[in-house]
């Protein structure tokens, strides 16, 4: 299962700015908007493969691991996003 995220850039200066809005820390600044986001992309890969083993270590022998977690909550979401009132 693959993961959306979402960059968020901005020009300031001479630089580019920016982040991802899912994963806390992943942000770089860059002269060109392209290398921004090529820069983005290795820090957020770098970053995610941190976190798993991390949390991994932190889990110990005999744990599980739940990928479709993301997926029902992804539904879960799309579903109460389905609910609220329309303006």
């Amino acid at each position: 299962m693959s993961q959306i995220y979402t960059a968020v850039v901005k020009h300031d200066g001479e630089w580019w700015i920016g982040w991802v809005e899912e994963v806390p820390g992943v942000n770089a600044q860059k002269q060109s908007r392209e290398l921004l986001i090529i820069s983005l992309r290795e820090v957020l890969s770098e970053t995610l493969v941190m976190n798993r083993e991390e949390a991994r270590q932190a889990a110990g022998a005999g744990y599980e691991e739940f990928a479709p977690l993301l997926k029902a909550l992804a539904t879960v979401s799309k579903h109460c996003l389905n609910e609220l009132p329309s303006h």
